[in-house]
């Protein structure tokens, strides 16, 4: 049953497709400056990458896919928060790190464009 390494694959292509939009936007900007600012712009989207990446793993796909609260009411996550419950998840055949890194290339991406 070969289905979850496709699909892993699958999903790590997409994402590494998605993440190739920074060098593209990189370049859009770049384009559209002098010279003598074309290192600062290099330097925005790296440091936008890094805060990205702090920001979805410590926060955001904790808000985004966590489990709701069982209380009701309540419209984001409340578990999943620094890939807390991830290991234990594998081991029972889910796989959120992939998930994670799908969605994270889109977080990295969107920061990318919202700064540009």
């Amino acid at each position: 049953d070969y289905d979850e390494a496709l699909d892993t694959c699958w999903i790590l292509v997409c994402a590494a497709l998605v993440f190739f939009m920074h060098a593209g936007f990189t370049m859009l900007e770049t384009g559209c400056v002098q010279l003598k600012n074309t290192q600062n712009i290099l330097c925005k989207n790296g440091l936008v990458v890094v805060i990205a990446t702090i920001c979805w793993y410590l926060v955001g796909y904790g808000l985004a896919y966590g489990e709701p609260n069982t209380e009701g009411g309540s419209f984001c996550g409340t578990s999943y928060f620094a890939g807390a419950g991830f290991l234990e998840e594998q081991a029972n055949g889910v796989n959120r790190w992939r998930d994670w890194f799908f969605q994270w290339a889109f977080c990295a991406t969107c920061g990318t464009i919202v700064s540009g």
